[in-house]
């Protein structure tokens, strides 16, 4: 580890890579634990008015300075890696203010209010891989920090993120996985639309629907982007009795109505029928193929958001 001199006089603060994906931030603390390197967690524990983050956003820095995540916009990630080579440097957890309330005032941020973030020099890699794991594995996880003896321990995420009894709780949820079903031009460009890192998403053209439900998990969207009702049926079928937290369908309105009446006759009710969006995406009117791909996994992000907000869980 560099002695506290070396981190004041040599290591500065850069951005590594630029991304706010939690899985992505945490294997970077990881690798940079098992790589021998010092690094340190930041967490945003405490939002004061507005803010560009949402609580439990992760920065991850390395004690040679380099750093990934964001818990601001981009105004205090500079000055938040700085604090964290301080804190390795000296062994000590810390809570930085910045915005309203803090003593940094020459530190402002635009929306105008203020942030509060715990900087935790990781002491070992153990819950990281923990986490890691879990979500590789398509389960839920969740970090609890416990600041009176400064530890970090990974948990089964047990509510929403934020202050519990004596610690804070962060939950995090597997990536999202968009099974798109048909052979057509709009599933080709779905598939292949680009800048998806919170999605996976894959195209299914072959195997049986019924062999398929066990991917369909709480964080699987599927996608049925097929011209003929009576191939997309089986799908249905079989996406209606999984869990997936998003069904869509293409076709008009006219169509769906169409496909409604056959759910019907295999016995579906109108509560699990309601699961279904269709038009597929946020402007169904959409008619080339790229549009329509955008519109999808735009209609997904925003499912899967309105999900995991504290408004949609109650």
């Amino acid at each position: 580890m560099l002695q506290q001199s070396l981190l004041t006089e040599q290591a500065q603060p850069e951005a590594a890579l630029f991304t706010d994906d939690s899985s992505t931030i945490l294997r970077f603390a990881a690798q940079a634990l098992n790589a021998g390197m010092a690094a340190a967690l930041v967490t945003l524990v405490e939002i004061r008015g507005g803010a560009s983050r949402a609580l439990g956003a992760h920065m991850a820095v390395r004690e040679d300075g380099a750093y990934c995540g964001f818990v601001s916009g981009g105004c205090v990630e500079s000055a938040a890696a700085y604090e964290a080579l301080e804190a390795i440097a000296c062994g000590e957890d810390r809570l930085v203010k910045y915005g309203e309330g803090s003593p940094y005032f020459d530190i402002v941020l635009p929306c105008g209010g203020g942030i509060t973030l715990c900087i935790h020099p990781l002491r070992s890699v153990t819950p990281l891989l923990a986490t890691l794991n879990a979500l590789a594995q398509r389960k839920p996880a969740g970090l609890r920090y416990h600041p009176a003896s400064q530890t970090l321990q990974s948990v089964l995420p047990a509510g929403e993120i934020g202050w519990r009894d004596d610690g804070f709780e962060v939950r995090y949820a597997p990536c999202v996985r968009v099974m798109i079903y048909g052979r057509s031009i709009e599933a080709d460009a779905t598939a292949n639309v680009r800048g998806r890192r919170a999605m996976t998403c894959m195209s299914v053209t072959a195997g049986s629907p019924q062999a398929d439900v066990a991917l369909m998990d709480a964080d699987t969207a599927v996608v049925l982007l097929y011209h003929d009702l009576d191939r997309e049926l089986p799908v249905l079928n079989a996406a209606l009795a999984a869990g997936p937290f998003y069904i869509g369908a293409l076709g008009s309105q006219r169509t769906h109505a169409t496909r409604v009446e056959a759910l019907r006759e295999h016995g579906w009710r109108e509560q699990d029928i309601a699961r279904i969006k269709a038009p597929i995406g946020i402007f169904p009117k959409a008619r080339d193929a790229q549009s329509l791909a955008l519109s999808i996994l735009a209609d997904v992000a925003a499912a899967r958001q309105n999900l995991s907000s504290p408004q949609a869980a109650r």
